[in-house]
């Protein structure tokens, strides 16, 4: 057989081994990818359970200190640590509603002296966080439930109650649900905070419902 007739015989014998290397790299590529995906997707869906939910926020929250970076308003605010691909954590005072500040007609009665009043107690401050057991750590809005421990010792939520700055939210069921109910009597009995004056119209609507019942 002619010497030149080899060489190209090796040469279309590389050219194929080189191609089904490069094929073989490819394939394990893609199998890779696709078993990412699978194992994302299983993980997805394992933490998707309200159960499981709870689970992790109580480990990760529960009994834990944390600086308060932002107040959204009188019941809202954010702590330093992320909330899966959030940077931070948003909470969602539990057991209490603040006048709103961010409506279409601008500020509830209130809003802006409860919003105040809470920085003032709060923003870049260490709180412990504590979450109610029995009841979902997670709101409608994914925001975490929380009650909220001042580097005094007093809670937040209750504070803000006692004070007048914010209503006790009737709406949902918590451990402290009857004392909350308590706090805000002897609030409103006194004419503290928003007490003195609001009128029935300036309440939130779900207030302004049970109040006409």
């Amino acid at each position: 057989m002619p010497s030149g007739h080899s060489r190209t015989n090796y040469a279309i014998s590389k050219h194929k081994r080189n191609f089904f290397f490069a094929l073989c790299c490819l394939a394990f590529v893609l199998f890779a990818l696709l078993d990412h995906l699978v194992i994302k997707n299983i993980n997805s869906s394992s933490v998707a359970s309200p159960e499981q939910v709870n689970s992790l926020d109580f480990e990760k929250y529960h009994n834990n200190t944390f600086t308060v970076i932002n107040v959204i308003d009188g019941d809202t605010l954010d702590i330093d640590i992320p909330d899966n691909e959030n940077e931070y954590t948003r909470i969602r005072l539990l057991g209490i509603d603040a006048p709103e500040t961010n409506t279409e007609n601008g500020p509830m009665y209130f809003g802006r002296q409860a919003t105040e009043f809470a920085k003032k107690q709060i923003l870049e401050k260490e709180v412990c966080i504590y979450l109610d057991e029995g009841n979902d750590t997670r709101g409608k809005y994914g925001r975490l439930l929380a009650y909220v421990q001042l580097p005094d010792d007093k809670f937040l939520n209750e504070f803000l109650l006692s004070e007048g700055f914010v209503y006790a939210d009737l709406r949902f069921r918590h451990s402290f649900y009857n004392k909350y109910k308590q706090i805000e009597s002897r609030a409103r009995s006194g004419k503290k905070g928003l007490w003195q004056n609001v009128t029935s119209d300036q309440m939130p609507q779900w207030l302004q419902e049970r109040e006409n019942m």
